[in-house]
């Protein structure tokens, strides 16, 4: 039974861990401030909970579980609420979503992200 659990522990801290470091990446990697702020709430609350859930599996039925349960309630709570309140004053800044109809400003004049032209049917496209 304590090798279940310890296997079952350490998948839930991989599980985390890997959706905290894909936060990270999609904070380097997307577009605009809208979309990282989303990257980040959802791998944190995720991650968080996984991480912190495999932390309560290998400390058992401990004060320990008891304190990182109540841990995990308050980022359950407190990163949904502060993400719309960062992404609310994005907005009324000023702030507008990346849309697919304006050029991406980190691949703009990138030989290998060029986009087709919009000419006539037929016609040679950008490479």
């Amino acid at each position: 039974m304590a090798a279940a659990l310890d296997i079952l522990s350490w998948i839930l801290i991989i599980i985390g861990s890997f959706f905290a470091i894909l936060g990270g990446y999609g904070l380097i990697r997307l577009p605009d401030v809208f979309c990282r702020m989303h990257a980040a709430s959802l791998t944190e609350t995720l991650g968080a909970a996984a991480l912190l859930g495999g932390l309560m599996v290998q400390a058992g039925w401990t004060l320990v579980s008891v304190k990182l349960l109540l841990v995990l309630l308050l980022l359950l709570f407190t990163s949904p609420t502060s993400t719309y309140a960062l992404a609310n004053a994005a907005w009324r800044s000023g702030v507008r979503p990346f849309t697919a109809d304006e050029p991406d400003p980190d691949t703009e004049g990138h030989p290998h992200h060029s986009r087709p032209s919009t000419g006539e049917a037929g016609a040679e496209t950008n490479r």
